[in-house]
């Protein structure tokens, strides 16, 4: 029996749905086979992972600016340094999960993973094969640690497949698959019934808002964006997902009251049918993060990036609008101008919606899975 352990680390959600994908797939598509998902960083540190997922988070929420200094330092300089060396010392902590489950393979959607059982490998201490599953846009010299140890990097897109080789990384190492999502988001859903159960028209186009975000990042360009629609485009029906964030909750609200739009705006707090609503939406208004882009070009949805945080996110949104499937507005854009456009001019949104086939991966967990299992 074959033994595969995935490491997913809890910096944001995107890592561990990626890592759930995988993990499903494997179980429902192979025999003779023991798969076992564990967050690593709180294996080898509990208090460590705590703290450090917690500062990531405030920083992210309250000072991104910094969050994206940190990002670009941890690149080069000491800081990449501090950190691969702090990644090696937990490393061996590591060591005695990996000899008690004798994986064959360790798949990893976190860098601290992958950093971690290639020290291990370089050491001679295990002896197993490593992929890495690259979660956003653009690479990050973090993924690249270790990277003679380890035996697959499975990217979103040949641009980040010629950055690789561009750093020399072996060519036959580097695979375009795209970023595993889950799998209803590959079915074909009852778009008559998932209106009706919102109540919604179909003549009307539908708009998918995520407005909140784990950090709530962004409010004033937030309610900026859902006050436009509310006023402006008329022609519309939003699904307004506020998030945690119970203030968030209680203006998306107050918003619709006010413009008379109560009808044609449904706010949630939370929801488990992200595919279904945006498989019924012209667009989607939302974060750049990796998970949610790729969602929502396999899903073929022309995208709107609002509040981006410095770092990945931005380097997602440049890599998306780039491709013409996105606009990012940005601080000083005219919001009402930008979304009278996208909303309007059926022509601009079929090209975008046209150029996320020629970008989306929908089968990226299927092909992750045959190669790492042949």
């Amino acid at each position: 029996m074959k033994k595969i352990l995935i490491f997913y680390a809890s910096f944001g959600g995107g890592h561990l749905s990626a890592a759930k994908s995988i993990e499903n797939y494997l179980l429902k598509n192979y025999k003779e086979i023991d798969v076992e998902l564990i967050d690593c960083m709180k294996y080898v540190n509990k208090a460590f992972e705590k703290i450090s997922t917690t500062a990531y988070k405030e920083m992210a929420k309250k000072m991104p600016w910094a969050w994206g200094k940190i990002y670009d330092s941890s690149q080069k300089g000491p800081l990449a340094h501090i950190s691969s060396k702090a990644n090696s010392f937990m490393a061996i902590k590591l060591l005695k999960l990996l000899r008690e489950k004798q994986p064959d393979i360790v798949i990893s959607t976190h860098p601290f993973g992958s950093q971690m059982c290639s020290y291990l490998k370089r050491k001679k201490k295990v002896d197993f094969k490593i992929a890495t599953i690259m979660t956003d846009f653009k690479s990050h010299d973090q993924w690249l640690v270790g990277a003679d140890y380890t035996d697959f990097f499975f990217v979103s897109n040949t641009d980040m497949q010629k950055q690789l080789i561009e750093k020399n990384i072996d060519e036959n190492k580097v695979i375009v698959t795209g970023i595993p999502v889950r799998e209803e988001f590959l079915i074909n859903h009852n778009k008559d019934q998932i209106l009706k159960d919102l109540d919604f028209s179909k003549d009307k186009k539908t708009i998918l808002f995520f407005g909140g975000g784990e950090f709530g990042l962004g409010k004033e360009m937030t309610l900026k964006v859902l006050e436009c629609l509310l006023n402006k485009c008329t022609n519309v029906q939003i699904i307004a997902i506020s998030g945690k964030n119970e203030a968030m909750n209680k203006k998306f609200k107050s918003l619709a009251i006010q413009y008379n739009r109560t009808q044609d705006v449904r706010i949630f707090e939370f929801t488990d049918q992200v595919a279904e609503y945006m498989s019924i939406s012209s667009l989607v208004i939302t974060k750049p993060g990796g998970l949610t882009s790729s969602e929502s070009l396999v899903s073929h949805l022309p995208m709107v990036i609002i509040n981006p945080i410095p770092g990945q996110e931005e380097e997602n949104a440049e890599f998306l609008e780039n491709k013409k499937v996105a606009k990012w507005i940005k601080k000083d854009d005219d919001i009402n101008f930008i979304l009278n456009i996208l909303v309007n001019d059926d022509n601009i949104l079929n090209n975008m919606k046209e150029n996320t086939y020629l970008i989306a991966k929908p089968n990226a967990t299927e092909n992750i899975c045959k190669i790492i299992m042949n």
